[in-house]
């Protein structure tokens, strides 16, 4: 590494000034550690999911179910779409309020065991799914 040079502003902030192949170098060193980060996160997601497995073999999902938890969807919302069934119908299917529904889809809100109980009778997939 060369010597950089440091350069104080009038406000006291201290900049540093380095070649600018040591500035992408150093960008790309970044990206490499953000990667590898990203990496164990994912790799401690899926040892947390085997587990639950192992513990709870009735707790596999669809594959759509999966994916679309991966997109960032909640599970009931998951759910509900690879069921095919509109919010409403599901609410009204579970004896749930619409807004209810809604604040757990958003995941506003857990619901309680009974709600997520309803819900997993009116979307006819194993309670376990929503413990």
């Amino acid at each position: 590494m060369s010597k950089v040079q440091i350069i104080r502003t009038p406000g006291g902030e201290e900049l540093v000034v380095l070649p600018r192949a040591e500035y992408e170098a150093l960008l790309l060193r970044t990206g490499e550690l953000l990667e590898e980060e990203e990496e164990a996160a994912d790799v401690a997601v899926f040892d947390q999911r085997m587990a639950e497995l192992e513990e709870n073999p009735k707790a596999v999902l669809p594959r759509e179910v999966s994916a679309a938890l991966l997109r960032g969807a909640t599970l009931v919302r998951a759910l509900r779409d690879w069921r095919g069934v509109r919010q409403q119908e599901l609410a009204a299917k579970a004896g749930l309020g619409q807004g209810y529904l809604s604040d757990i889809e958003r995941g506003r809100s857990q619901g309680s065991p009974e709600a997520r109980e309803s819900i997993a009778l009116a979307l006819d997939v194993p309670k376990e799914w929503l413990r």
